[in-house]
């Protein structure tokens, strides 16, 4: 009687193991991001006065884009990735990257879809992609410019 209760644990057990139908926690869209800081990151505060940061990085498609029948070829074009962080301790190591450094990225992102009330010229009417960072790290810092080269602000 106990063995018939032990095979039927076990195997409910491998059954539910090996199920087609994931669980939810498990859903993810990620976005990995190999590019340039377009600027210094930027702080940023929400209607209810809580922190974050707010960064862009540019990529640019590589290979470039095919040929032309005349054999010119386009130039490859920069998207422009727009990523917000609302977690303290990632903010803190954000605030020291600068413009022009290259860098890898992972963000959650999100899908929103347009307001139906709003214009369509506004980014409100338009569908949008949010971008929530998970995680980034430095390949290279930015070029530094040579000591003997004069300050533009002076």
């Amino acid at each position: 009687m106990f063995a018939a209760a032990r095979s039927f644990a076990a195997t409910r057990a491998s059954t539910r193991a090996f199920s087609t139908t994931g669980a939810r926690s498990a859903d993810l869209a990620k976005l990995i991001l190999i590019g340039r800081l377009g600027k210094d990151p930027e702080i940023r505060t929400t209607r209810t006065d809580k922190e974050y940061i707010s960064y862009t990085v540019a990529t640019t498609n590589y290979p470039p884009p095919p040929m032309n029948p005349d054999g010119s070829r386009p130039d490859s074009k920069t998207t422009w990735h727009h990523i917000l962080s609302f977690n303290p301790g990632a903010n803190n190591y954000l605030r020291t990257l600068s413009k022009g450094s290259q860098v890898y990225v992972e963000a959650n992102f999100e899908l929103r879809e347009p307001d139906p009330t709003a214009d369509p010229s506004t980014p409100q009417g338009q569908r949008q992609i949010f971008l929530r960072h998970e995680n980034i790290r430095v390949i290279k810092g930015p070029a530094h410019r040579d000591p003997g080269e004069a300050d533009e602000s002076s």
